[in-house]
């Protein structure tokens, strides 16, 4: 299977170290590793690379991010676990990645009912989610009580290089406005 990517807002490096801390002590390997906020999936991004110059030229056009972390969650659906993420600038700028590519086929999570989020563990067989969101709720109860706000001022290629493997930063493209 050929690599796959998507388009980030990466977190402020002290929330990142805390997170990867976290997976580490419950021995969590899977895609999520590198904390990244998904402003675009992988749907309609092929590893051609074509879709590079376009997209480039829709983020440069857009503000930086105010962001907002919350606490932590469990999807609906048992595939993920993630601290909570409010942005509706970022959802603005994943509707305009959308008009730009137009995908022939777009996940049913895209659009404008986007739940923008920060990964902590994804489903796998070897791993309790329920459990480890108990974990979570304590590690990361400050952003319960008091989300963490910062600006994200640039968007993060991220490249998969295939199964098993997991997101990694490639580029960044400065979000200018």
């Amino acid at each position: 299977m050929a690599a796959s990517f998507l388009l980030a807002a990466q977190p402020p490096p002290e929330l990142a170290a805390r997170i990867q801390t976290f997976r580490a002590a419950h021995h969590l390997k899977d895609a999520a590793a590198v904390p990244h906020v998904t402003v675009k999936a992988r749907s309609g991004l092929p590893p051609e690379l074509d879709w590079q110059e376009t997209l480039r030229g829709v983020v440069a056009r857009h503000a930086p991010l105010p962001l907002s972390i919350g606490g932590p969650r469990l999807f609906g659906n048992g595939t993920a676990l993630y601290l909570m993420v409010s942005s509706p600038e970022a959802v603005r700028l994943h509707l305009a990645l959308l008009e730009a590519l137009k995908p022939a086929r777009f996940f049913g999570y895209e659009g404008p009912g986007l739940t923008l989020h920060l990964s902590l563990a994804l489903k796998r067989r070897d791993v309790d989610l329920p459990g480890v969101l108990t974990a979570a709720r304590t590690e990361f109860a400050d952003l319960e009580r008091a989300p963490l706000t910062f600006t994200a001022r640039s968007i993060t290629v991220m490249r998969k290089p295939g199964p098993g493997g997991f997101y990694a930063p490639l580029e960044d493209w400065p979000l200018l406005g």
